[in-house]
């Protein structure tokens, strides 16, 4: 299979480590992007059989590719996911598939008009946590879901501030970048249609009044400073300051999803825990039992409410790659995908959905109004 990639960034090169893999049976024929002459440099020998060029279009008028993977910044997902979708190909399109309801409504439109299959980067469904909730949610266990309560303690929250990330411009804001996996694994879940959404967001802890601009590497407090880069667990590939002026992204934010059915959801995330205080996962109750699951212990546990029993589920950590062992599947399913042999299992219907949800999230915020979700 002969893959062509657009915006070859950190993402799809730790996703494809490997520019030809005879195990996997594809190659990176082509990438298109605007630091080609880095890349090649920094690729070396291994990209002999790779072709590089400046722009997606260049790219795609001049090979002959079986698919195509996009990892650009999250501001050009859309445009580039619609020149792919116009050539049919299947995609691999990372998250968030759109930052506006502009580029969700072009998005959408180009989608019905497509024959493409595209996979859209939700490695958490895929994760053996949430299949493992699945089987038991859909075996009635714990009788029918109705209510849940999801968190999402960031311990790493650094990365929004430092870096590229820290433009929301870019990212759209901090429920594009991380709710959107959350909404994603938990409509999955449950299976019901989401109706309404009312969400909060506030910036408490990363502002400050540092000159714009300012990198850690040229303040006079990176020895003393927690969020300083220059600590190794603060090294998110960039050290702009975290408390200058032009510091953006909220750094909590909370929402209420409300769904068909008239359950409702609690989801909760921020950006400032860390160490031990890293938590994402969920609890879904039913009236016969509670499921809880969390990433970062590996553990399932299904308390029933009748009868004097918890059940205690543990995942092999040894056994998993990236995103919870999500990655990989995804991988996996997309280059199925490429052969024909499997339909997607994270659609772009499934994207366009979550980021629709998160939309109405910040809408929400910034209006202090509940929000139906509908198309625009």
């Amino acid at each position: 299979m002969r893959l062509g990639v657009i915006g070859y960034g950190l993402r799809v090169s730790s996703i494809f480590p490997a520019l030809q893999s005879e195990e996997l049976g594809y190659s990176i024929a082509a990438i298109a992007d605007p630091k080609r002459d880095e890349l090649k440099t920094r690729l070396g020998e291994e990209a002999r059989h790779t072709q590089f060029f400046d722009n997606a279009d260049e790219m795609l008028d001049s090979c002959e590719l079986d698919g195509i993977i996009i990892g650009t910044r999250c501001d050009l997902h859309t445009d580039m996911a619609l020149k792919v979708l116009r050539r049919h190909l299947p995609l691999y399109l990372e998250k968030p598939v759109a930052t506006t309801y502009e580029d969700l409504s072009r998005l959408k439109a180009g989608y019905e008009a497509s024959r493409s299959e595209v996979v859209v980067s939700f490695p958490l469904r895929n994760t053996p946590l949430v299949r493992l909730a699945k089987e038991i949610i859909d075996s009635g266990k714990i009788g029918t879901v109705e209510h849940v309560q999801a968190v999402n303690n960031v311990p790493y929250g650094g990365v929004y501030y430092h870096s590229w990330y820290r433009d929301e411009r870019i990212t759209g804001g901090l429920f594009l970048q991380k709710a959107t996996h959350d909404f994603d694994y938990i409509n999955y879940l449950i299976g019901l249609k989401p109706i309404a959404v009312c969400a909060m967001k506030s910036k408490r802890v990363f502002t400050g009044t540092k000159p714009a601009g300012l990198k850690c590497s040229n303040c006079e407090e990176n020895r003393t400073c927690e969020e300083s880069a220059l600590k190794p667990h603060n090294r998110h590939g960039d050290d702009y300051c975290s408390f200058a002026e032009d510091t953006g992204n909220e750094d909590s934010g909370g929402a209420l999803l409300r769904y068909e059915t008239g359950m409702h959801v609690n989801y909760s995330q921020n950006f400032f825990a860390r160490r031990g205080a890293a938590r994402r996962g969920a609890r879904l109750l039913g009236y016969k039992g509670t499921l809880e699951f969390d990433w970062y212990t590996n553990e399932l546990k299904v308390y029933m409410h009748h009868e004097a029993r918890v059940e205690t589920h543990a995942i092999d950590v040894n056994a998993m790659d990236g995103h919870g062992g999500g990655d990989g599947i995804l991988v996996n399913n997309f280059l199925q995908t490429v052969r024909g042999k499997e339909r997607s299992q994270t659609t772009l219907g499934d994207g366009l959905l979550s980021a629709l949800l998160c939309l109405k999230a910040n809408e929400s915020a910034e209006t202090n109004t509940f929000q139906n979700v509908e198309w625009p």
